[in-house]
């Protein structure tokens, strides 16, 4: 035990190596806050630079960057409405309002405090329950993960306001955008029409930055003329009575991202619209309706993408699966330092799991430190004339549409797609949507054909595992479930109209 206590604390006597965790905390958090620069960018330029260093001073400024560039994608969701990440898309919905009312101060503080809480919970879990988490990830097969794709394409209804078609069409206009490119199984090209530059895919981060970021300047070139909120900055620090009052929301959306967190391949993303589907059913009176400014959510969403951190590198740790696409690089980099991730890694080297859990521990901390200062100089952001910011946000949206690839098509795709939503925001559709179904789009595509391989292509057998497989029935019931609990049918039953 004091053995263990001894490597938790390793990266927290040792002066290099909490420089380093504060380092990259900070850094996570303002790459996190650019749109087009994302954590998996920033940690697989890292590993390149770390290839010499010692595993643990790598792993200690990779903690950092990944916890500070999970929560840094909100600033920009709350500020601009545009998200840093897509793990934030949720909480632009009642963020932006926020700031659009004055109350952008407030809405940083309040993320900042419960993004930290919902980190110590996936970090609790990450050093509790890191075995039985894991052996509830492995019971998830293709037939699994096809269903927490589709649930996760039909949650978009609770995004979409009253609408439910608009919803559903919006999420599946996603999904088939997702389908452009090389098929990844028989490396055919699919909607490509012929050319080459669609084989390659459409990114979905030019996509997000296009539909949040250019079809906001255009449509608030329509309101040049209306003056700038001035932003209430007095208050940053949310006060106990406030965190007491979404302590039990927030404890319980934390719980959602880990358990999304470490199944392989979902994140932080999926755990965000799931915990903000969750506050949106759970919540009978928001501080605001959802959607205008509900304080539920931010605490929903933000608690849920950083408890998802630990909860991702539950199965890293335990099994060698990547819990996401920064654990996969994760994973990349123990290689590289001549570890194998895994049962023989938790065997051969437990110290190294308890060294993880004190680093994520010890940039939480610092987490909590940068992320409720510099907020008066963002909150600038917003009280800038919009002569001003809307070509600045249009040049910045450029800039993160190109740092992707370094192509230039992805700047045509972003300032393709911005037209799209603006127009899409004039007939009543969101946006986030057609964003979470370019996301969960392959995933679905995947699950569903590795499943159909798996019945050896027998329709019937394929649709009846669904029922006779105890975990499918569970998560089909859910799906089935949100399906009916959007309709008006089940409103007039609850009486809610």
């Amino acid at each position: 035990m004091m053995e263990s206590l001894g490597y938790f604390f390793m990266s927290w006597l040792d002066v290099k190596m909490l420089l380093l965790t504060a380092a990259g905390t900070f850094a996570g958090i303002y790459i996190g806050a650019i749109p087009g620069l994302s954590v998996t960018m920033a940690v697989s330029i890292l590993i390149s630079f770390t290839f010499k260093w010692d595993i643990n001073e790598a792993l200690a400024l990779i903690s950092g960057i990944y916890l500070g560039g999970v929560y840094g994608g909100s600033r920009s969701a709350i500020l601009l409405n545009i998200p840093g990440a897509p793990a934030a898309i949720a909480t632009g919905l009642d963020g932006y309002p926020l700031a659009k009312l004055g109350e952008a101060g407030q809405a940083i503080g309040l993320t900042t405090v419960v993004s930290v809480y919902g980190g110590f919970i996936g970090i609790l879990a990450l050093a509790i329950a890191a075995p039985a988490v894991a052996d509830l990830a492995l019971m998830f097969g293709p037939r699994e993960y096809l269903l927490l794709a589709l649930w996760g394409i039909l949650l978009v209804g609770s995004l979409s306001g009253q609408s439910l078609s608009k919803g559903i069409f919006a999420g599946a206009l996603g999904a088939l955008i997702a389908c452009v490119g090389l098929d990844p199984m028989t490396g055919e090209n699919r909607l490509t029409f012929g050319s080459l530059q669609m084989s390659a895919g459409i990114s979905y981060v030019a996509a997000m930055i296009g539909f949040f970021g250019v079809a906001e300047v255009i449509a608030q070139i329509h309101e040049l003329k209306i003056k700038a909120v001035k932003q209430n900055v007095s208050k940053i620090i949310p006060s106990w009575g406030l965190l007491k009052k979404y302590l039990p929301l927030a404890t319980r959306t934390s719980g959602i991202g880990v358990v999304v967190g470490a199944l392989p391949g979902a994140g932080g993303d999926i755990a965000a619209l799931m915990a903000y589907d969750h506050a949106k059913r759970t919540v009978k009176n928001p501080s605001r309706p959802f959607g205008e400014g509900a304080y539920e959510g931010l605490v929903a969403p933000e608690s849920a993408n950083n408890a998802a951190v630990g909860g991702a590198y539950i199965p890293m740790m335990t099994l060698g699966i990547p819990g996401d696409a920064v654990t996969a690089v994760i994973i990349g980099a123990l290689y590289i330092h001549g570890l194998k991730p895994g049962p023989m890694l938790m065997i051969e080297t437990p110290h190294l799991f308890w060294f993880v859990v004190g680093s994520l521990t010890l940039a939480n901390i610092f987490l909590l430190i940068f992320g409720l200062t510099g907020i008066k100089i963002f909150a600038k952001i917003v009280e800038t004339p919009k002569p001003v910011l809307l070509p600045l946000i249009l040049v910045l949206s450029a800039v993160g549409a190109y740092a992707i690839n370094n192509n230039p098509v992805d700047v045509y795709w972003m300032l393709g797609f911005g037209v799209l939503g603006y127009f899409l925001k004039m007939y009543g559709f969101q946006v986030g949507p057609v964003v979470l179904g370019m996301i969960l789009g392959p995933m679905m595509d995947r699950s569903y054909r590795q499943a159909m391989m798996a019945t050896n292509n027998d329709g019937w057998l394929f649709v009846t595992e669904f029922f006779t497989t105890p975990l499918s029935a569970i998560i089909l019931a859910a799906v089935v479930f949100t399906l009916v609990s959007q309709t008006q049918w089940w409103r007039r039953l609850r009486g809610l109209n």
